[in-house]
C-alpha cells in the first residue's frame, strides 16, 4: 500500500474529504520526522516505536576492487513493532 492508497482508505473509512486526510496525514508525517531528526524517540502505543540510531565508522571492502575502505558513521531510521503488533503477524 502507498501513501496514496493510505488516504483513500481512510477518507472512505471515516467520511472525510481526501484533502482534509491529506492535511493530516501529511502533518503526522512532518511531526514524527521532525522528532526524530531531533533525537527523540517516537512512541506510537499498540503500533511500535520509531528512533533515530547512529552507526560507528567501520571498516569495509569496495565491491569492485576489493579494497579497503572506510564507511564514514551515519544516521538511520529504526522501527521495533509492540509486542502487540508483532503477535498479529504469526
Amino acid at each position: 500500500m502507498n501513501k496514496a492508497e493510505l488516504m483513500q482508505l481512510v477518507s472512505e473509512k471515516v467520511d472525510v474529504s481526501r484533502a482534509d486526510v491529506e492535511n493530516v496525514v501529511d502533518e503526522f508525517l512532518a511531526l514524527i520526522e521532525k522528532s526524530i531528526v531531533n533525537g527523540e524517540e517516537v512512541k506510537l502505543s499498540g503500533f511500535g516505536i520509531f528512533e533515530k540510531k547512529d552507526r560507528k565508522e567501520r571498516k569495509g571492502t569496495n565491491p569492485s576492487d576489493g579494497s579497503h575502505i572506510v564507511i564514514p558513521a551515519s544516521s538511520t531510521i529504526a522501527f521495533r513493532p509492540s509486542k502487540t503488533f508483532k503477535a498479529k503477524l504469526n
